[in-house]
């Protein structure tokens, strides 16, 4: 969503969540044309991250006057929910922190390697590490099987 927030948002670099989550793709997304990601609560392992941050009016519909809010960008189908998260170095980032889950997952939906590729050339950018990659890379197999040789090359 950054470059549907024309610059605003300000990349504060790679974070991963305190409590664990399984990264998942349970809702389609017009936009990409494929399913998209989510996290998953209860089970998994830690995600990783880049964070953003976003100007407190650009979050809410009703304070973002003539622009998109994050709200608004992420839409009915998504909550806004508040996690913790640490820096690579493990120190917790301080305030508020928030992102978004889908509220009705569905199953049987399918990534494509175009938005597998943008989740994994982003977190390699950032630093992520190899193991968390390769998490990444496992979960979106095991989505869509018909992408594993290109996800191999990634």
């Amino acid at each position: 969503s950054e470059e549907r927030l024309r610059g605003d948002a300000r990349d504060l670099g790679l974070a991963y969540t305190e409590v664990p989550f399984e990264l998942d793709f349970d809702v389609w997304s017009t936009r990409n044309a494929c399913a998209a990601a989510d996290l998953r609560e209860g089970r998994g392992r830690p995600i990783w991250g880049v964070l953003y941050e976003v100007p407190d009016y650009l979050i809410r519909r009703e304070t973002s006057g003539e622009r998109k809010s994050l709200d608004a960008i992420e839409g009915e189908r998504y909550e806004c929910r508040a996690i913790r998260v640490r820096r690579p170095d493990t120190t917790p980032v301080a305030g508020d922190v928030i992102t978004y889950t889908v509220r009705n997952p569905e199953a049987g939906l399918r990534t494509s390697i175009e938005y597998a590729s943008h989740i994994i050339y982003g977190l390699r950018a950032h630093g992520a590490p190899d193991e968390y990659l390769a998490y990444v890379k496992e979960r979106v197999i095991a989505n869509n099987p018909d992408l594993a040789a290109q996800v191999g090359l990634l």
